[in-house]
């Protein structure tokens, strides 16, 4: 293991130990990570915005949350991280529509991260968290019958 899979491997650490702090220390200043499920990104220290923003999001819906590491390649300065976002479902979990209850069902998503690293520091975090997994496993899909328009 290369001194950037190292990096990237505490940067999960900190965020499982939900230490904003620390997780915002792995970033540039200019640093960036970006929720591509959502086509949000996320930067700076502080605020509904910032870096630790999804980190704390997350923690509070998912206490347990785990990411579990399949594989991990390097190509230079860019790392790329095959992963499960792992947790039950205790707290509420605030998305950009509103918020969706605890619910108690357990998640298993598969996700995929690419990070950029610049002098041992993540200048870019690009996450591909599989939305529609982490919705059905949750159960917010069981009432889709209602949405869906037939016959057209």
């Amino acid at each position: 293991m290369n001194n950037n899979e190292q990096i990237i491997r505490r940067t999960y650490d900190v965020a499982e130990k939900v230490d904003l702090k620390g997780f915002v220390d792995c970033f540039t200043p200019d640093g960036t990570f970006t929720d591509m499920s959502i086509n949000v990104t996320y930067r700076g220290a502080e605020g509904p915005l910032g870096l630790a923003a999804t980190v704390a999001t997350y923690a509070k819906a998912f206490p347990d949350m785990h990411r579990e590491i399949y594989n991990m390649w390097s190509i230079g300065d860019t790392v790329f991280v095959e992963l499960a976002l792992q947790g039950t479902h205790k707290g509420p979990l605030k998305m950009a529509e509103g918020v969706i209850p605890a619910t108690g069902k357990r998640m298993n998503t598969p996700c995929f991260d690419v990070f950029q690293l610049v002098n041992g520091k993540i200048k870019s975090f690009h996450c591909y968290p599989s939305g529609t997994v982490v919705l059905s496993q949750l159960g917010v899909f069981g009432n889709l019958e209602a949405a869906i328009v037939r016959g057209g």
